[in-house]
C-alpha cells in the first residue's frame, strides 16, 4: 500500500487532508451498538477523495488499484453496522458531490447516488407529484446510494415489503475496481451483485427507481393499554388491502412514556402506542377501522390535533429512529434486528416479550413479506455484557426468530447468517485485489467459516 503516491497521483481531485474532517469521515453510526464501538473507535481512514462524477470515480479506483490502496466508500455515514467504516485504512471515496436528480419518468427516477432522501423525494414531488416507494427513518441526512448499499427496508415497508424484493430497484449503474475499471449496468436477477452489499464489490454511480404517487400522509398515534392489542392492532391494519399505509409501528410501554419526549405529556407508562402514516384517501376508511376497536384510543392526527408542540413527522419515531430517541435518554440501550415471519409472528413475539421484558422492550414495524404482514422487530435492549446479548441472541434464534445481527459489521452477520455466492463470485471478479471495503464480507477473507455460531465469529476482534 503507498498512500504518498497514490494521493500524490489524485492530487488534482477534491481531496481530505485535515485529521479531523477524515476522522469524521471514517465514522458512522456503528456507535449504536456497544460491541462494534469497543472495536472500532479506532478506526481511521488515511485520506479522503470526493469524486464529482462518474470519470473520477474510475480514475479514483483505478490510482487506488495500482498502488494496492483499500477504497471505502461513504454517503452521509447514518449506517449503524460499521459498513461504512475503512477497516484497513487508506481511502474513504465520498460521493456526496454525486447528487444529480438526472430524469424523473411515470413510475420512475433515475439519480446519482449521493442525493439526499428528502432532496430526491422533493425532487420527484416536485416534477411529477411522485415520491420515493421507501425510505430510512434518516430521511432528511441519509443518501440513496447509502440506502441501497446498506439499507434492507424502511418506511414504506409495509406496503413494499424489503429493498431486495423484486421490483424495489429498477437499475444500477456500477464501476468496478480493476486495473481497467470497468463500468457495468444490472437489472433484475443481476441487481442481487451489489444491493445490499456495502460497496464489497462495485461502486454504484448511478440508480434507477421505481416511484409512486405522492400523498400528503397523515401522521397518527394510536394508544392501547395492551401490548397485544396494540400489535394486533397494527398487524390487521396492515392486512386491510384497501388502507394504504406507509408506516405502521408498535412500541412496548414504556417506550414512548421514556423516550418520546414530545409524546410523553399525553401517555402514561403503560401505554402500548401505534405509530401510523395514513393516506388522506384511507382516512374514512382508517376511522372505520379505529371506530371497531373500543380498546384502542387515537390520542394524535397531523392534520387535526391540540398539541401545543407539533411532534414532528410519525416515521421519525420508526425504525432506527427509535434506537436514538432512546439512546439520548439511557446509553445503555442498545437493540437488535429480528424478523418475525407470517403466520406465527404474533405468538412468537408474545414468547420473546414473556422471556424478556422488560430487559428487552418489543418495537415493531409491520413488513410486507411475499404478499403477507409479518414484522420487522428493531428491539431495545437494556446491555449489561457482550456475554448476555450473545445469550439473548442465541436464545431468540432457539425460539425461531430470525436475527440481524447489528453488533457484527460483516454481510453475513448482518444479513442471512450465510454466504451470498451471487456478490461472493461477482466480487472475484470486480474486484480481484480485495481493495474494497475490507473485512465486511467473511466469504471473501474466511471461505471455511461454517456460519454455526455466527455471532461469535473471530475475526470480529481484528480490529482491536
Amino acid at each position: 500500500m503507498n498512500i504518498d503516491a497514490c494521493k500524490a497521483a489524485l492530487a488534482h481531485l477534491d481531496i481530505e487532508e485535515r485529521d479531523t474532517a477524515i476522522t469524521a469521515a471514517s465514522r458512522d453510526f456503528f456507535w449504536y451498538s456497544p460491541v462494534l464501538k469497543a472495536r472500532l473507535d479506532h478506526v481511521v481512514a488515511d485520506f479522503v477523495v470526493r469524486p464529482k462524477n462518474e470519470a473520477e470515480v474510475i480514475e479514483v479506483l483505478k490510482t487506488c488499484y495500482a498502488h494496492d490502496v483499500p477504497v471505502t466508500t461513504r454517503g452521509a455515514g447514518t449506517g449503524n453496522y460499521g459498513q461504512a467504516m475503512p477497516l484497513a485504512g487508506g481511502c474513504v471515496m465520498h460521493l456526496r458531490h454525486m447528487d444529480k436528480v438526472k430524469e424523473v419518468n411515470p413510475g420512475r427516477v433515475v439519480c446519482e447516488p449521493g442525493v439526499l432522501l428528502k432532496d430526491l423525494d422533493a425532487h420527484c414531488q416536485e416534477d411529477s407529484g411522485q415520491e420515493l416507494r421507501m425510505f430510512s427513518s434518516t430521511w432528511s441526512t441519509a443518501t440513496i446510494g447509502g440506502f441501497i448499499a446498506g439499507g434492507s427496508g424502511g418506511v414504506g415497508s409495509v406496503h413494499w415489503g424489503s429493498l431486495r424484493d423484486l421490483g424495489n430497484i429498477i437499475r444500477l449503474r456500477v464501476v468496478t475496481m480493476e486495473e481497467k475499471p470497468r463500468v457495468l449496468e444490472f437489472r433484475g436477477e443481476e441487481l442481487a451483485r451489489v444491493s445490499h452489499a456495502y460497496g464489497t464489490n462495485g461502486i454504484i454511480t448511478e440508480l434507477e427507481l421505481p416511484l409512486a404517487p405522492a400523498y400528503d400522509w397523515t401522521g397518527i398515534f394510536v394508544a392501547a393499554d395492551d401490548f397485544g392489542t396494540a400489535m394486533a392492532f397494527a398487524d390487521e391494519l396492515a392486512n386491510e388491502d384497501g388502507i394504504l399505509l406507509k408506516i405502521a409501528s408498535v412500541y412496548e410501554a414504556p417506550i414512548a412514556h421514556s423516550y418520546f419526549q414530545r409524546v410523553k405529556p399525553h401517555v402514561g407508562e403503560g401505554t402500548n402506542l401505534v405509530g401510523l402514516m395514513v393516506a388522506p384517501q384511507s382516512m374514512d376508511a382508517f376511522l372505520t377501522f379505529l371506530n371497531r376497536r373500543p380498546d384502542c384510543t387515537m390520542i394524535y392526527r397531523s392534520d387535526d390535533h391540540d398539541w401545543p408542540r407539533h411532534p414532528g413527522p410519525v416515521f421519525e419515531y420508526g425504525w432506527n429512529h427509535t434506537t436514538l430517541r432512546a439512546l439520548k435518554f439511557d446509553s445503555s440501550i442498545t437493540y437488535l434486528q429480528v424478523r418475525y415471519a407470517f403466520p406465527e409472528h404474533r405468538e412468537l413475539i408474545e414468547k420473546i416479550r414473556a422471556d424478556f421484558s422488560p430487559e428487552v422492550l418489543q418495537h415493531l414495524e409491520a413488513i410486507r413479506q411475499n404478499g403477507k404482514i409479518g414484522f420487522a422487530g428493531l428491539s431495545l435492549v437494556k446491555f449489561t455484557t457482550e456475554e448476555r446479548l450473545d445469550e439473548i441472541i442465541r436464545l431468540h434464534e432457539e425460539a425461531g426468530a430470525l436475527i440481524f445481527n447489528p453488533h457484527r459489521y460483516t454481510l453475513e452477520e448482518g444479513g442471512r447468517q450465510h454466504a451470498d455466492p451471487t456478490q461472493l463470485n461477482f466480487k472475484r471478479e470486480a474486484d480481484p485485489k480485495g481493495l474494497l471495503n475490507p473485512g465486511k464480507m467473511i466469504a471473501w477473507d474466511d471461505p471455511d467459516w461454517t456460519y454455526e455460531k455466527m455471532y461469535a465469529y473471530p475475526q470480529m476482534r481484528a480490529a482491536e
